[in-house]
């Protein structure tokens, strides 16, 4: 009985467990599909047109912090987000692993004044960025979807002094 165990134990090593890729199953991976998503463009005055400098871009809290099912994960990861620069501009980028999960493929943008030193006060923007329709770049490998980018121009309302 020790011989055959010894016999079999030994075919078995030969012929080895690395054929199962030959026939299909592949390897086994773990994780989530996901993807980078990319908002650029630039903020401007509506009534002047000028571009404004020191204005908040960023996503929500919830899309930002991945939760899923209503629960935020440890530790807490602050909303991402960029100012923009001198010429209004900005660009965003942020890994999702909740594209598919959201509806229609929106993710919430907020667009903020938080600079009131050097800017005048500007109204607040809440956008809904449909990425679903952003032009796609990179190569999808295994899990990862490649790259949606939306360009986004925004014309921030000045509040006037009351």
């Amino acid at each position: 009985m020790k011989r055959m165990n010894w016999t079999l134990a030994g075919i078995i090593g030969m012929l080895g467990f690395s054929g199962c890729d030959k026939i299909g199953i592949g390897s086994v991976e773990y994780g989530v599909p996901h993807s980078d998503l990319t908002v650029k463009g630039a903020v401007v005055n509506k009534a002047t047109g000028k571009p404004i400098e020191g204005i908040r871009v960023g996503y929500s809290c919830e899309f930002c912090t991945g939760t899923m099912y209503g629960v935020i994960p440890a530790p807490y990861k602050p909303k991402a987000h960029v100012m923009t620069n001198a010429k209004g501009e900005f660009k965003l980028t942020e890994r999702s692993y909740n594209l598919q999960s959201n509806e229609n493929g929106q993710i919430p943008v907020f667009v903020e004044d938080i600079n009131n030193e050097e800017n005048r006060l500007y109204q607040s923007e809440y956008l809904e960025v449909d990425f679903s329709k952003g032009e796609h770049s990179g190569k999808s490998t295994h899990w990862y979807e490649g790259e949606y980018t939306v360009a986004l121009n925004v014309e921030l309302t000045e509040i006037e002094d009351q």
